[in-house]
């Protein structure tokens, strides 16, 4: 009804001048109350009262603060658990804010019925609950796994929403009194916190206590992201390239290039250690920046060495390809280095194809497909990417998950499953590449398969810059007379 409101003024005005538009603007509020607007603020409103019994989120604070006093001193101590509703923003997106408020109170009254009546609780987040034990005397980290798992169990049961049943999980983290970091009830409380957000890491519905390793790891936690910022912006992070060679000739068809840091005083510190901390620094952007200009640099130097390598795969994120300006970035990025669009692979995860709901990524990945650039779909065989989504992204090529890959020439099984995804693409017209190849039995069976390419440390480790002018002409050199390995595709 709102969006004819200006129309409506526009043609009062028109006829009757000033007091028409008077008129209409006074009858507004009427019209309004009439059609029943008032009667659903009234609802909004009333079904964000919070839960009778859960304490004010001003107020759990001191009220901790209150139990770490009396219990000091004494034979009693307690606990502090903040638990975290999981995936909350899909919660959110497919429901109405008073539906959503429904479930809240619900969960609210579930973790009521679960504690005691001496514990404080109390919602301190959009998603997020905190209680207090009131003092025990005998409180151990077994029974706080205890607690919290019932707590999670309450949370589990389905909750009624029109007419359809709610499955919701939830993260927990706590911190017994004796462990707690500091001397204050903010301390205590900010060591149930960090133990939740490292269950949050660890998938849905996990359980995480606080303890002094924990208080270490995220203290190197903190540093290593401080560092980070200043690695990528003095060159210590830069890409090692691992070889991606065909399995009809053997030659060499491209690298992937893959992010490694040495660090100053550490050495080599691993991916799975530094990459996570570029996320929560908001720097995965600028990785992809450094990855790019750096792999341009490589393909521009083996150009000039005569050196032949078609092309380097380069990794991006979900949230880099988000970007509105991605498509024109690379764009900039190969005019400037005068290379043509295919001598780049863009590689997204099967997971990224298979949770995406931003339109901007479907856009950028189409877009990059029609500039020229080959789009690779990365661990295929963890994710659930349908053939729909191969196709709507225009993927060119699959690269299969190690997983499948290991032991495969021992394991009738595995082999199964590989000739059941080769033969999917083939019919698809898509190439393969598998992943993870180690030993020269799984090479060898990969290849009369009819798997196009493969990648692993069974051709070669990831290497620097520096080592691949050697590494490429010694390969070239070894598979020069080398036969062509027998076809087994399977129909």
């Amino acid at each position: 009804m709102l969006a004819f409101v200006p129309a409506l003024c526009l043609a009062g005005f028109w006829v009757g001048g000033e007091p028409a538009l008077v008129v209409i603007a006074l009858s507004i509020p009427f019209v309004w109350i009439i059609f029943g607007g008032l009667e659903n603020l009234v609802r909004r409103r009333m079904a964000r009262v919070p839960v009778s019994g859960l304490m004010a989120p001003d107020a759990f604070r001191p009220k901790v603060h209150t139990v770490r006093e009396d219990v000091a001193d004494t034979d009693r101590t307690s606990a502090v658990f903040v638990l975290e509703i999981d995936e909350f923003s899909t919660l959110t997106s497919r429901f109405e804010p008073a539906a959503v408020d429904r479930v809240l109170k619900t969960i609210g009254q579930r973790i009521q019925s679960a504690a005691r009546q001496s514990d404080a609780i109390s919602r301190i987040g959009d998603s997020r609950f905190a209680m207090c034990l009131g003092p025990v005397k005998h409180l151990d980290l077994e029974s706080c796994i205890q607690m919290s798992s019932r707590i999670q169990n309450a949370i589990e049961d389905p909750i009624a929403l029109d007419g359809t049943a709610i499955y919701v999980t939830s993260s927990v983290g706590f911190c017994l009194l004796n462990r707690a970091p500091g001397t204050t009830g903010n301390d205590w409380v900010n060591g149930a916190i960090a133990a939740l957000n490292e269950a949050q890491q660890r998938g849905p519905a996990s359980v995480r206590a606080y303890s002094t390793e924990l208080h270490s790891r995220l203290k190197n936690r903190a540093t290593l992201r401080d560092e980070v910022v200043v690695a990528l912006e003095q060159g210590q992070i830069q890409p090692w390239f691992q070889p991606q060679i065909s399995t009809d000739t053997g030659k060499v068809t491209g690298f992937e290039a893959l992010a490694r840091w040495i660090h100053t005083e550490r050495g080599a510190i691993s991916p799975a250690e530094f990459l996570p901390a570029i996320e929560e620094a908001g720097l995965l952007e600028r990785l992809a920046e450094v990855m790019m200009y750096h792999t341009f640099t490589a393909l521009k130097a083996w150009d000039a060495a005569g050196v032949k390598v078609p092309q380097v795969g380069v990794n991006f994120s979900g949230s880099e390809l988000s970007n509105p300006r991605l498509v024109d970035k690379i764009s900039w990025e190969l005019d400037r280095f005068g290379l043509t669009p295919d001598r780049l692979a863009v590689e997204i995860l099967e997971t990224v194809v298979t949770d995406s709901l931003d339109d901007t990524i479907t856009l950028n990945i189409n877009a990059l497909t029609k500039l020229g650039c080959q789009i690779d779909l990365d661990d295929f065989g963890t994710g659930h990417a349908s053939l729909s989504a191969i196709r709507r992204f225009g993927v060119g090529r699959i690269k299969i998950d190690r997983s499948f890959v290991m032991k495969a020439d021992r394991d009738p099984e595995q082999q199964r499953m590989i000739s059941a995804v080769l033969t999917m693409a083939e019919r698809l017209g898509i190439e393969t590449l598998a992943e993870g190849v180690e030993t020269v039995g799984e090479h060898a069976l990969l290849a009369q398969l009819g798997c196009d390419y493969v990648q692993g440390f069974g051709i070669a480790r990831p290497m620097p810059f520096e080592k691949t002018l050697d590494w490429i002409r010694a390969h070239d050199a070894k598979v020069q007379d080398a036969p062509p390995i027998p076809l087994r595709r399977s129909n």
